[in-house]
């Protein structure tokens, strides 16, 4: 496997030796400016190109792939999609990931053919053992300073793909420089009018939960239009399974989001986090939501666009999700007026024994990001586009806008509308698709490196919209009601803090690439195959019958080779502290 990625790395450093020689010349030809449209410290670090050249703001038209689903997408006719383009001169031609998107990079990978920028997060090692991306390192040295500055020495070091192979060949996007959360988004989620009704009682535990929404429907079984009241529904279409479905057992249980697996914090071990005995219990509590008619029994046949179709009705009264995932349902009650059938967050677990770990931290992670394929017909220019969003003028135009329409400046700091603010967060769907701009970041945001919530730019403004006061200004009445009610500003307070837990060195194992020869690939479709079919039918079974469809569970795993999954992840973790660390 290495020898074969060194062969196909060389092939990748010859293309990119003669494209930027391409650069260069063009570069003297007066073709080729700034590293960074509107950066003036661009000029100097970019070499082969005079201080004062004006930057190449020609139409230049680049594909795009991301492993992400982006439904609010428009071509890059938003308000601030139409600045990108006029200070870089670059439109994308995006294409989003719709299903597995692990497939849809496979079939990229063998196609020979690739877009010009691609994320596809841990689904990479596919494009890099197919030579289909560029090492980045030299184009980040010679063309892209604010991308530098941004990630720092640690943050390149973190970039590196492996232990074996130091190239850079995608720069993190799906991780803020020095983010700080100021606010929860996942966790249990309840509607505001059931908690205010139950007299904001304490919610610890899935039986606070429970008993929350239990007591709500037994007063109010129906809507006002006679539609049957529902106590918690889940989404497990496609990926979204891990979402509201398997991933809560390890956050109620005291560990942390490594994908697939539990990873202890002092000698990193790993399990396949279903085979911990905490879990199992948890979804025992799922098995009894059912038994006693509290769980949707369409919560494993309905399709996402039903379950947020379903939310937007009013009628669902708790949820175990983020709010980036049932948040559709949500505006539309609030578009509506419903504020008090909005949700609030919670961090429940099994039992008092275990804290909950939403917030458990990684540093930052590095990994997953954008890279440049070695089909790029201009990586230079396709570089600088991106440094530029990374420079400081690019960072404040996805994150804020554009100032007298979306923001405005008063005493030398940036301040939101109490219009524009109320658009944001209860009209976000048109707002995004209108400014290209989201409630947490923005369509762009995940196109380059970029600080993360909290940090301050030199004017003393924050380069994000995302800290407390702005967080605070962005609830509605009944929010805040639900919130002074609990003696908290903002949902987070009611979780444990970042500082209650050791920081992880691999940051997060879903973020690690797995070689794309690895066995680990084909145990690892081989377990989720039995646990999607296994984890639905333990929860829908009769409660007589549960240890006995979860011991077969167990068998099965064990035969399919659980085990060496473990072991060969473990390895892998490893590899990353070292990577890191040395």
């Amino acid at each position: 496997m290495a020898s074969n990625r060194q062969i196909k790395a060389k092939a990748s450093a010859i293309t990119l030796t003669s494209v930027m020689l391409l650069g260069l010349l063009a570069g003297c030809g007066g073709n080729n400016g700034n590293s960074a449209a509107g950066n003036k410290d661009g000029n100097a670090a970019n070499s082969g190109n005079a201080a004062n050249t004006a930057p190449d703001t020609s139409p230049l038209n680049m594909t795009f792939f991301s492993s992400d689903p982006n439904p609010n997408w428009t071509g890059m006719q938003d308000e601030v999609g139409k600045v990108l383009t006029e200070k870089t001169g670059v439109t994308l031609e995006a294409e989003f990931a719709v299903g597995d998107p692990g497939q849809k990079v496979a079939l990229i990978a063998a196609s020979g053919e690739y877009p010009d920028l691609i994320s596809a997060k841990t689904d990479i090692s596919k494009l890099v053992d197919a030579g289909a991306m560029l090492d980045l390192t030299d184009l980040i040295e010679k063309h892209a300073p604010n991308i530098k500055k941004v990630l720092g020495e640690e943050g390149l070091k973190r970039s590196r793909y492996s232990d074996d192979d130091h190239a850079i060949y995608a720069i993190p996007t799906y991780a803020g420089v020095d983010n700080k959360y100021f606010d929860a988004g996942g966790g249990f989620e309840l509607q505001h009018r059931a908690v205010k009704e139950a007299g904001y009682p304490e919610i610890k535990t899935v039986k606070d939960f429970e008993n929350v929404i239990k007591a709500y429907l037994e007063k109010h079984p129906t809507d006002e239009n006679g539609n049957k009241n529902i106590g918690l529904t889940l989404n497990a279409d496609d990926w979204y399974m891990y979402i509201t479905v398997t991933n809560p057992a390890f956050i109620t249980t005291g560990s942390p989001d490594d994908g697939e697996y539990a990873i202890d914090i002092d000698t990193q071990e790993v399990t396949y986090h279903f085979r911990r005995p905490a879990e199992k219990e948890y979804f025992r509590w799922l098995n009894h939501m059912n038994d006693i008619g509290l769980l949707d029994p369409e919560s494993f046949v309905q399709k996402y666009d039903q379950y947020k179709a379903k939310i937007a009705t009013g009628r669902v009264i708790g949820l175990i999700d983020q709010d980036w995932g049932y948040g559709d349902g949500e505006r539309a009650l609030k578009a509506e007026g419903k504020l008090d059938q909005g949700y609030g967050h919670y961090p429940v677990t099994l039992s008092e024994e275990y804290k909950e770990a939403s917030f458990w931290p990684t540093g930052f992670m590095g990994g997953n990001g954008i890279g440049i394929s070695v089909d790029a017909e201009d990586p230079v220019r396709a570089i600088k586009f991106l440094d530029y969003l990374a420079s400081d003028e690019g960072q404040v135009l996805i994150n804020w806008g554009i100032e007298g329409k979306h923001y405005n400046v008063v005493d030398g700091k940036r301040v939101i509308p109490e219009d524009v603010n109320d658009r944001k967060y209860n009209d976000s769907t048109n707002f995004q698709k209108e400014t290209g701009l989201g409630n947490v970041g923005s369509n762009y945001a995940l196109l380059s490196a970029h600080y993360g919530d909290g940090v301050l730019d030199p004017t003393g403004s924050y380069y994000t919209t995302r800290f407390p006061e702005q967080v605070t200004a962005g609830y509605n009445a009944v929010e805040k009601e639900t919130l002074a009610a609990y003696k908290a500003n903002t949902w987070k307070d009611l979780f444990p803090k970042e500082e209650e837990f050791k920081v992880k060195p691999w940051g997060a194992a879903w973020n690690i690439t797995i070689p794309g020869d690895s066995e680990i690939v084909v145990l690892d479709n081989k377990l989720k195959d039995i646990t999607w079919k296994r984890i639905p039918e333990a929860i829908l079974s009769k409660p007589a019958d549960f240890d006995k469809v979860w011991d077969a569970y167990m068998a099965e795993l064990d035969k399919a080779g659980v085990e060496k999954a473990e072991d060969l992840r473990e390895e892998l973790v490893k590899q990353r502290v070292k990577l890191w660390n040395e």
